[in-house]
């Protein structure tokens, strides 16, 4: 059997849609991100500048230097692996303390490390679904692959409920009955789109029809609440949500997961789940590096406020030259264009001609038909940054012929230093 066909198959079936991914070769330094060097090697260029305007790090904490600091000096103290799976090597010290850590920050009895939000999600989900007789999951619709592949795992019954509609999640919840076992699994901040849930509302029918609330807050912790508890923390509403999911990787800017939850749910995964259990532990660098972050930001609103109005100039400087912007009430700036090849072209241009790294989000991140570049920007982004972007996206939506939106009326964009706290 030639095996190798298949896979060369597989690969040609993604160039054809155009969805084959080349990753960029980026060498990021803390002292210039979010510019970094591009090494076009496969382009046979030079290496080059550019400015990366997709990254998930979106308060740029993985270049604080409080950050890098604590996992230089934890290193050296620590050394650099962790040794083991936690069931072998036991806990090392700084990932007790960043699990302490995490339980304060959204006010829970117990927090639990994972090494990615992915894996902490597939385990948490699939272990409570598990462990709860009759089990019945009710999942948004526009859920992450993480969570799906976690209600997989479980075994458990699983129903979905129209994306954010909690009237359609009370039918579900009132015909499963008060008496069955039934969890909610949702998002707090939806990354595509950028649009918010009803925490609330969620946290009170699940309350009255007697369910669970998990909600994966990765989009969210560290840059929303007074103490970058997450979008649950700006609601109110932590203490109503039974289990709160995290990453360390985004707006922490580090590496690693987390639930958090009464102890004796954190204690039940900790015990039974295998993707925990056979998986070796975050190292203690990364450990302190994450307390770190953590803790920066449970005081400092400088980095939520400068990332606040960067968005908002960024959005409205885009919005008058008539790029469309998919609108929403969050940090993500999602830019339509409907199209995998174009969107791809896009890309491609603003990479080659203008030193813009934005990645190409197409099917099956997001729908076919919408397609789209998705931008971040961080309080590090300058004014000068977004002038620059907005007149290369310009060039290329006109070289491409992608359509434009009509241009907003012609407003004042206050471009300008972050506000004082």
């Amino acid at each position: 059997m030639d095996y190798r066909r298949y896979f060369d198959q597989a690969i040609g079936r993604l160039r054809d849609e155009r969805r084959y991914r080349i990753f960029a070769d980026l060498e990021r330094t803390p002292d210039r991100f979010p510019e970094a060097v591009w090494h076009p090697d496969s382009k046979g260029g030079a290496a080059r500048n550019v400015t990366i305007w997709c990254s998930n790090d979106y308060l740029a904490m993985g270049q604080h230097p409080e950050v890098i600091a604590a996992m230089t000096e934890a290193a050296q103290k620590y050394g650099a692996g962790a040794g083991g799976t936690r069931n072998i090597s036991g806990n090392n010290h700084p990932l007790v303390q960043l699990e302490e850590e995490l339980a304060d920050l959204h006010g829970k009895q117990a927090a639990l490390a994972f090494t990615s939000g992915w894996i902490s999600n597939l385990a948490a989900i699939g272990t409570i679904g598990q462990l709860l007789p009759d089990c019945l999951i009710l999942s948004d619709a526009l859920n992450h692959n993480s969570m799906i592949e976690g209600v997989k795992r479980s075994g458990a019954t699983k129903q979905i409920f129209r994306h954010n509609d909690t009237a359609h999640l009370e039918e579900l919840l009132k015909a499963a009955g008060k008496e069955r076992a039934k969890l909610v699994v949702f998002e707090s901040l939806y990354s595509m789109d950028g649009d918010i849930a009803p925490v609330a509302r969620i946290a009170e029918l699940a309350k009255h029809y007697n369910a669970l609330t998990y909600v994966d807050e990765v989009h969210a912790v560290g840059m929303y609440g007074p103490h970058g508890g997450g979008i649950c923390e700006r609601e109110g509403v932590m203490d109503q949500i039974d289990i709160i999911e995290g990453t360390l990787a985004k707006g922490f800017g580090t590496l690693g997961g987390y639930i958090a939850a009464d102890a004796n749910l954190i204690d039940a995964v900790r015990s039974y789940a295998p993707s925990f259990i056979f998986t070796t532990a975050l190292p203690p660098a990364i450990a302190c590096a994450a307390q770190a972050a953590v803790r920066h930001l449970k005081t400092s609103r400088v980095e939520r406020e400068g990332q606040k109005q960067q968005v908002a100039l960024t959005k409205a400087a885009l919005e008058e030259a008539g790029i469309p912007v998919m609108p929403n009430p969050s940090h993500i700036v999602p830019v339509f264009v409907g199209d995998a090849e174009l969107c791809k072209e896009a890309s491609d241009l603003l990479l080659e001609e203008h030193g813009i790294y934005i990645q190409p989000i197409n099917y099956p991140t997001v729908a076919r038909g919408t397609e789209r570049l998705r931008i971040t920007p961080t309080p590090r982004h300058t004014d000068e940054h977004i002038r620059a972007l907005v007149e290369a996206m310009t060039t290329v939506w006109a070289k491409l012929g992608i359509p434009l939106f009509e241009p907003v009326p012609a407003h004042a964009i206050a471009f300008g230093p972050v506000a004082a706290e």
